[in-house]
Formats: structure tokens, C-alpha cells, sequence
């Protein structure tokens, strides 16, 4: 008797679906598949490489029925893609399908077997069409109450503004939802100047992209919408010939000739009294 094949689960990011930036190993992932499930949104970002493959596609608010459909077909002995946009594991999939596998008893070992690709998260792409606002700390906080609480969210940007992070908003503003990005510019500014830089970028690396650098006190006036992230920088960050640039703090120990600072040591925690910039 024949042994039956065992299935693969390949949970794959595309990054924002461009082709150009999605990692070979999820276009290899997506090859291979005899199956890609996924968010019709993004099923149509990379129907270019579905020719000849089964293909389901499903509404948003339809996360766990997909979930359920890969691991079930793929248990069957298929090969199949679920595809997130951005990184899987970052608001994405890959944290939803284990919870099912956990709750379904799945042990590892078992079918399917199950491979995590990462992507380029929206984050890291719009980061890269305005500059250098990640190159210090920084924290993403997504402002959809669909799942969490929204005093939940607004105790994680105060927390996060007093820290002093860049923060990343996802999920800024809905048809339904509009007084929360508002709430949160006001709690941000009161550890904030009023020229704080902001980046907003909606459909990265996509059709119809669109790139605004304003600042704290302004990108209300812009438009924010669901497809907006959102990019409020630190009390370092500034703007230099149309980039936003976040300081990772070279110049606290040494001079721009590459000379230590007088009281640094090279390799050494920086002494914070005789920090100088």
C-alpha cells in the first residue's frame, strides 16, 4: 500500500505584494504550492504567480475560516499557501493557525508540516520611502478595536510616547472609526513637540502610492485612512532634505573625525553624564 503524502503549510508573508521585494523563498514557497488561500486583496496583489494553481479567497473578518481550510487541506496531503500581506507573524496568520493547531490537539510531528516564511513588514517598507525613522527604538501599535479593547490600545501608545519610541501606527482610521487617531495625537503630544516629525504612507510599493512628511501638529489635515501607516518620530528625529531621520545616538560618544568623546569608552556603556549631544 502506497504511503499517503504528508501535506505542507507554508505561511507566507508578501511583504506589500510587490514582486520585486518579496523574499525568494516565499515566491519559492508560492511555486511549489498546489494551493494559495488568502484575503482577496491580497490574492490580487500576486495572481501573477498563481497561473495554474487552486485558489481560494475569501472577505476580511474571514480569518479563521481560512485558517481552518489550510490546515485542513493540508492535512489531506496538499501543498498549501496562506499568504498574509507584509510579515505572517506580525498582525498576521501564523499566530491564528497555532492557536487552531493548539486547539485541535496537533503535535509537532504531525500533518501537516508547517513552514514560516517571513516578509517585509509595512513598517519596514514605508520606513524605506521616507528615510531612516527606525535606526532606534520603536514599537507598532495598530488602532483596530475589532479585537482589542480600545482602553487596551490607548494604555500602550500613552506607555509607549512617554518611552520615547517612534511609534508605528497600523490601522489609523476607518469608515466607522475616526475619533481614535485623534485621541492619539493628543496623548502624544503631551510628551511631543508640536514639530515632531510624521510620515504617512498609504499603498507602499503598491498602485497608487502615496507619501506625505508632515509633522505632529499638521498630518490631521492630511488624509488617514485604513491603508495609511502611520510613522511618528521620537524626540530626536528630524527632517533632512525630505527624509525623516531617527538618530541611533553616535554622536553621545563620539566626534564626527570618529574620535571617542573625553569620558567614552569605545565598546563600553555610555556614561550619561558626560553625554555632550
Amino acid at each position: 500500500m502506497m504511503k499517503r503524502k504528508k501535506g505542507q503549510l507554508f505561511l507566507v508573508g508578501i511583504g506589500p505584494g510587490h514582486e520585486d521585494i518579496m523574499t525568494p523563498a516565499a515566491l519559492d514557497a508560492i511555486k511549489q504550492s498546489d494551493l494559495v488561500i488568502g484575503y482577496k486583496t491580497y490574492i490580487k496583489l500576486v495572481k501573477n504567480l498563481l497561473e495554474g494553481k487552486e485558489v481560494i479567497s475569501a472577505d476580511m473578518t474571514e480569518e479563521i475560516d481560512r485558517a481552518r481550510k489550510a490546515i485542513e487541506l493540508a492535512k489531506q496531503g496538499q501543498s498549501v499557501t496562506l499568504i498574509s500581506s507584509g510579515d505572517v507573524g506580525v498582525y498576521g496568520m501564523s499566530g491564528l493557525v497555532f492557536e487552531i493547531l493548539k486547539e485541535t490537539g496537533w503535535k509537532n510531528g504531525d500533518a501537516p508540516d508547517i513552514h514560516l516564511v517571513p516578509g517585509i513588514t509595512a513598517m519596514n517598507a514605508c520606513a524605506s520611502l521616507v528615510g531612516a525613522p527606525l535606526t532606534h527604538d520603536y514599537c507598532c501599535i495598530s488602532l483596530s478595536d475589532l479585537l482589542t479593547p480600545w482602553e487596551v490600545i490607548e494604555k500602550r501608545i500613552n506607555a509607549a510616547a512617554m518611552a520615547d519610541f517612534v511609534i508605528g501606527l497600523y490601522n489609523p482610521k476607518s469608515k466607522h472609526r475616526t475619533e481614535q487617531i485623534t485621541k492619539v495625537q493628543k496623548i502624544i503630544s503631551e510628551y511631543r513637540t508640536p514639530h515632531t516629525p510624521v510620515a504617512l504612507v498609504k499603498n507602499a510599493y503598491r498602485k497608487k502610492e502615496h507619501i506625505v512628511i508632515t509633522d505632529l501638529a499638521h498630518f490631521l489635515e492630511e488624509e488617514v485612512g485604513m491603508l495609511t501607516t502611520v510613522i511618528i518620530g521620537n524626540s530626536h528625529t528630524f527632517i533632512f532634505e525630505n527624509y525623516m531621520v531617527t538618530p541611533r545616538g553616535y554622536t553621545n560618544k563620539y566626534q564626527w573625525d570618529g574620535q571617542i568623546i573625553k569620558g567614552q569608552t569605545r565598546a563600553r556603556s555610555l556614561v550619561v553624564d558626560e553625554v555632550t549631544s
